[in-house]
């Protein structure tokens, strides 16, 4: 059985792992940071999806992610998104259809860990 299926590179997933890595102070947090002689340590998330197979658990998808990428996996959160009902009017008459039902997984990597999807391009 195939865990991953594929790598969920959405605009979302790519915002969230670039604020891990670039995070946005504001003035206000650099001028009270500045104040209390302090510099702002961000919280690194670490965080990547995928598409994984429906009949998948968390500790599957843990050594799937471990053993493909080479990474130690802290955490697993997964979510189902069934098929959604869509319907249209075209100029040919009125067309029904449903989405891709699917299941996906956010997983969360040890500190220093990280995974580069665009490295073989």
């Amino acid at each position: 059985m195939n865990v991953v299926i594929k790598p969920l590179i959405s605009e979302k997933m790519t915002r969230i792992t670039e604020a891990a890595a670039n995070p946005k102070v504001t003035r206000i947090q650099r001028n009270k940071l500045s104040k209390e002689g302090k510099t702002f340590e961000p919280v690194v998330r670490n965080r990547y999806a995928f598409v994984v197979n429906k009949d998948a658990n968390k500790i599957e998808i843990r050594k799937a992610v471990e053993s493909f990428y080479g990474v130690r996996v802290m955490d697993v959160n997964t979510m189902n998104y069934s098929g959604k009902q869509k319907s249209r009017y075209t100029k040919a008459g009125y067309i029904q259809g449903r989405t891709n039902a699917f299941k996906k997984a956010v997983v969360t990597l040890a500190p220093g860990n990280s995974i580069d999807f665009y490295s073989e391009i």
